[in-house]
């Protein structure tokens, strides 16, 4: 009865106190977690109704600066395929995009300096310039305040850059020295003042990762208000030095998905390729948790197997745009329908 009193205060107040979420989140069983799933089903269809929004993802580059303890495209794995996509190319996917019905498109990569602010301008505006009714979310981590402002300008709508944990002490066991929780705080504040649609977000069960860090983590969502939040399970890469870590689970996750639709009603909350990965059934688990969001994949097929983040990586089949039946069928098959809107938020 408590576990079910506390997720009622949550859809009343939108927050816990630190206790509170530390027992629902320490201690809910298999009913707790459907209770709470029906209610952020509920609210998520008072803010959405049924649609679920579909998103063209475009992993334009797998080089990197950084060299990140999880990531597979960390700068010091030389293991890793690397190639850049060219303005011609990335014009080409998000052709085939919009020809499939899509009407976002986002634009992810590693931190890779090839592409300098007046590169990724160009790429922008011509986007837009083919296609002025679409939304562009951009997704290429730290950089500069006036990159941002650029791009902004430019026509990009959105950006993407998960903060992963939002303690100092756990970010220091997953990243290198050189990197600092601050600064990526700090661009993800900058982002907002600028007027982009920011999303955030944390890997769930990742090395090190306790209860306390996951509710720094909503603690910090919660001040920061952002309008996308991107969470999915950490599952390791063999040629980091997580390889033999335990992998995040799909029953964390999901409580989480729920927590924070719950917490953040107007959100928009991908259901991601990492849950597919786990689990084949994943993204339809994260859609009925409260997720109204899923970003199939529109890179070039020769491409998708080298954007190893993580091992496992799901890149052909039903999460590919080219299969957009096939999707409309697994979304459906959950009570949703696929959205090829912008999909904005709710403000």
């Amino acid at each position: 009865m408590l576990q079910k009193q506390l997720i009622d205060k949550l859809y009343s107040n939108h927050i816990l106190d630190h206790d509170e979420f530390r027992q629902l989140i320490d201690n809910h069983d298999e009913e707790d977690s459907e209770y709470l799933f029906e209610l952020a089903r509920n609210v998520r269809e008072s803010e959405y109704g049924k649609d679920v929004y579909i998103r063209g993802l475009i992993e334009f580059t797998n080089y990197c600066r950084n060299d990140c303890y999880y990531c597979g495209i960390r700068c010091s794995n030389a293991n890793a395929a690397r190639y850049r996509l060219d303005k011609e190319t990335i014009l080409k996917c998000t052709d085939e995009g919009y020809r499939l019905g899509f009407r976002t498109f986002v634009l992810q990569g590693g931190e890779d300096m090839h592409f300098t602010r007046n590169i990724i301008s160009d790429i922008v505006y011509s986007i837009k310039e083919q296609h002025p009714d679409c939304a562009i979310t951009l997704s290429v981590g730290e950089r500069d305040y006036d990159d941002y402002l650029e791009w902004h300008k430019n026509g990009a709508d959105r950006y993407l850059l998960r903060h992963e944990t939002a303690s100092e002490e756990h970010y220091g066991k997953l990243h290198p020295s050189c990197m600092s929780l601050s600064n990526r705080k700090e661009c993800l504040y900058n982002l907002k003042e600028i007027g982009y649609q920011v999303g955030a977000g944390f890997m769930v069960g990742s090395p090190y990762q306790t209860t306390d860090c996951i509710i720094e983590d909503l603690y910090f969502l919660k001040e920061l208000q952002p309008h996308m939040i991107g969470i999915g399970p950490f599952i390791s890469q063999k040629d980091t030095p997580f390889s033999d870590m335990e992998n995040g689970t799909l029953d964390m996750t999901l409580l989480l998905l729920g927590i924070l639709r719950l917490m953040f009603p107007k959100v928009l909350l991908p259901s991601t390729t990492a849950l597919g990965t786990i689990n084949p059934l994943g993204r339809e688990l994260g859609l009925l948790a409260g997720a109204n969001v899923v970003m199939p994949n529109l890179s070039p097929v020769s491409v998708r197997d080298k954007y190893k983040l993580y091992d496992n990586k799901i890149c052909t089949g039903e999460e590919s745009a080219q299969c957009a039946g096939c999707l409309r069928q697994r979304i459906e098959s959950v009570g949703y329908h696929m959205s090829v809107s912008r999909g904005d938020y709710h403000f």
